[in-house]
C-alpha cells in the first residue's frame, strides 16, 4: 500500500492545488514632465456668450517603465535560473558519488520546474498579495487580474513576479544538498511542494510582502532570512529525520568530482549579481555598490576558508576554495545594500571561518549526516550574515548608518529576532512535513537501492559508461 503511495502522492497533491485555486517591490517613479496648461478663451459676438476659462489640469503621478531598468532585470532573472541550473545542479552533482550524479541533476532540475508552475498556480499571491501579517490570500492565484500593461515600480509586472520566481525556485532546490543520495523523488517533490508553500511564501511575505518581519524594521535585502536559513534549517531538519547514509564515517564518501563543482560554484559566483543586484529592481547607484560588495565578500570569503584549511589540516583544498566562496554570497545577501566594502570584506572573512567550524566540528559534535553541508554553509552563514550587517552597516565601517532613532544594539536586536523566528517556524513545518510524508510514502529509499545508486535504481540512467 505504502508503494502505490509512493507513486500516486506527487500527482494527488498537484491535482489538489490546481483544482484548490481557481480563483511589488520598489517605489512608483513618477513622470518628470509636467502637463501642460491650456487656457482657452473664446470671445463671442453677436447672440453667443464668452466661453469660461477651462482650468488647468491637475498633475497626475503615473508609474514610468524605465527601458534601462527592465532590461537590466530581464538579464538578472537569467542570471538567477543559471545559479539553479545549471549552477547548483552541477556543485551538488560533482558533491556526490558517480552513482548518483544523475539523481541529484534530476533533482535540482525538476525542483525548478515544478516551483516554477506552483509560484504561478497560487506562490506568488501567498507571498505578495496583501493578506495578513503572517501570509498573503489567493487574490492573485494565476496572476489573476495581470496584464502586460502592468508595471511594478519601473519594470513590466510580469518581470518582476518572473525574478521572484526565480527565488522560489532555486530556494526549495538547495535543501535538496541536505539528504542526498538517499531519499524518494517522489517524496522530495511532495516535501518541497508543501514546504514552498507554508514555508516559503510565508515567510517571503513576513520580509518582503508588507508583513511582520518587515514592521520590525529587520533588514534582508535579498535573502539571508527567506532563502538561506529557512533553506538551512529544512535542510538541517530533514537531515536528522531521514537518517545517515548508509556507510556514513565507515565508508570513503568522496566527491566524484571536483572540476564540476568549481563550475557550479563559479556559475554560482557569477549568477549571484543576478541575485544581489537584481534585488535593487533598478540599474542605480544602489545596485553599484550591491555589485562590488558582492564580489568583495566572496572574494574574502574564499581566503578566509583556504587559509584556516591550510592552518588546520596543512593543506587547501579547491573544495575549501569552492566552499569559501558560496559561504561569503550567503553571507553578503541580506546586508549587501546596506555595508560598505570594508564591511563586506569583514563579513566574508567571519563568515568563512565560522562555516568551516560548521562543517567540521559542530557538524562531527551533532553527528548528523547534512550530505552537501547545506545547514552548514546557508544555514550558519546565512545567520552569520543577517545578525553580524546590524553591527556592519555603521557608518564607522563605512555602511549606510542607522534610520533615526535607530542604535546598533537596537538594530541587532531585531535581526536576532527575525532570525530566531525564522528558525522556528521553517524548523515546525520542516518537521511535522517530513513526518507525516514518512508515515504516508516513506522518505527513504531501500537499502539494496541507496547501494546501488540512485541513478539506475530511481532513473534508469547512468551519468557515465566506461
Amino acid at each position: 500500500m505504502k508503494k502505490w503511495i509512493s507513486k500516486f502522492g506527487l500527482v494527488g497533491m498537484m491535482s489538489l492545488l490546481l483544482f484548490s485555486f481557481t480563483g511589488m517591490a520598489t517605489e512608483v517613479n513618477t513622470a518628470n514632465d509636467a502637463l501642460w496648461q491650456t487656457n482657452i478663451v473664446a470671445e463671442m459676438h453677436g447672440d453667443h456668450a464668452e466661453m469660461p476659462v477651462q482650468e488647468p489640469a491637475a498633475a497626475e503621478e503615473a508609474p514610468t517603465l524605465s527601458a534601462g531598468d527592465t532590461a537590466w532585470m530581464i538579464v538578472a532573472t537569467i542570471l538567477v535560473l543559471v545559479m539553479a541550473i545549471p549552477g547548483l545542479a552541477l556543485f551538488y552533482g560533482g558533491l556526490v558519488r558517480s552513482k548518483n550524479m544523475l539523481s541529484v541533476l534530476m533533482q535540482v532540475f525538476v525542483t525548478v520546474s515544478l516551483m516554477s508552475v506552483l509560484w504561478v498556480v497560487v506562490g506568488y499571491s501567498l507571498a505578495f498579495s496583501e493578506g495578513n501579517a503572517y501570509v498573503g490570500d489567493f487574490s492573485l492565484a494565476f496572476l489573476k487580474g495581470m496584464t502586460s500593461e502592468g508595471i511594478s515600480g519601473t519594470i513590466p509586472e510580469f518581470v518582476f513576479v518572473t525574478f521572484q520566481l526565480t527565488f522560489f525556485a532555486l530556494t526549495p532546490a538547495l535543501i535538496v544538498g541536505a539528504f542526498a543520495e538517499r531519499i524518494k523523488f517522489s517524496s522530495l517533490l511532495v516535501f518541497l511542494t508543501g514546504w514552498a508553500l507554508l514555508v516559503y511564501a510565508p515567510i517571503c511575505h513576513m520580509v518582503w510582502g508588507g508583513g511582520l518581519i518587515s514592521s520590525w524594521g529587520a533588514v534582508d535585502f535579498a535573502g539571508g532570512t527567506v532563502v538561506h536559513i529557512n533553506a538551512g534549517i529544512a535542510a538541517l531538519v530533514g537531515a536528522i529525520v531521514i537518517g545517515k547514509r548508509i556507510g556514513y564515517g565507515k565508508e570513503a564518501m568522496a566527491p566524484h568530482s571536483l572540476p564540476l563543482t568549481m563550475v557550479g560554484a563559479s556559475l554560482l559566483w557569477a549568477g549571484w549579481f543576478g541575485f544581489n543586484v537584481g534585488s535593487e529592481l533598478a540599474a542605480d547607484g544602489v545596485a553599484g555598490l550591491v555589485m562590488i560588495n558582492t564580489q568583495v565578500a566572496t572574494a574574502a570569503a574564499v581566503l578566509g576558508w583556504v587559509l584556516i584549511e591550510w592552518i588546520a589540516k596543512g593543506k587547501p583544498s579547491m573544495l575549501g576554495g569552492a566552499s569559501g566562496a558560496i559561504s561569503g554570497l550567503v553571507a553578503i545577501t541580506p546586508a549587501c545594500a546596506v555595508v560598505g566594502p570594508l564591511g563586506a570584506i569583514v563579513l566574508g572573512l567571519v563568515a568563512s571561518v565560522v562555516a568551516y567550524w560548521a562543517c567540521t566540528s559542530l557538524k562531527k559534535a551533532l553527528g548528523y549526516d547534512d550530505s552537501l553541508d547545506v545547514f552548514g554553509i546557508h544555514g550558519v552563514a546565512g545567520i552569520v550574515g543577517a545578525v553580524g550587517l546590524a553591527v556592519l552597516m555603521s557608518a564607522e565601517f563605512g555602511g549606510v548608518g542607522y534610520d533615526e532613532g535607530i542604535t546598533m544594539m537596537s538594530q541587532l536586536w531585531v535581526q536576532a529576532k527575525s532570525v530566531i523566528f525564522t528558525v522556528i517556524w521553517c524548523g515546525v513545518i520542516s518537521y511535522v512535513l517530513f513526518k507525516i510524508i514518512d508515515m504516508v510514502m516513506g522518505l527513504r529509499v531501500s537499502e539494496e537501492d541507496e547501494r546501488t545508486g540512485l541513478d539506475t535504481t530511481s532513473h534508469g540512467e547512468t551519468a557515465y559508461h566506461s
